[in-house]
């Protein structure tokens, strides 16, 4: 099944981000070398495709798993949690129906 997870951004995290960006790709492209990622894409905090100092809100990651535990673990362990450029990640199950 698809799951949404909407990693939220601490204030101010852009320096934290850069410290776990490597990480943090790495594991999407695992997702997506098993055929498993649908989209994962950062929210910028302004109406820009590159928002500068002002940085980003949160990401949001699309990708299945066998379960909501299985989705919740994922993202409980991604980098940017740890390295605290998240402050946690809201999971949710996600219904695709276009395209």
């Amino acid at each position: 099944m698809l799951y949404m997870i909407h990693g939220i951004d601490a204030r101010d995290s852009l320096k934290r981000r850069a410290g776990g960006r490597d990480a943090h790709l790495a594991r999407l492209r695992a997702l997506a070398d098993e055929a498993r990622l649908i989209l994962a894409g950062p929210l910028p905090a302004i109406d820009a495709e590159d928002p500068g100092p002002a940085g980003f809100t949160g990401s949001l990651v699309v990708a299945e798993f066998d379960s909501l535990e299985q989705a919740r673990t994922w993202a409980d362990e991604d980098p940017y949690i740890q390295c605290g450029a998240w402050t946690g990640a809201e999971v949710r199950p996600f219904k695709r129906v276009l395209p």
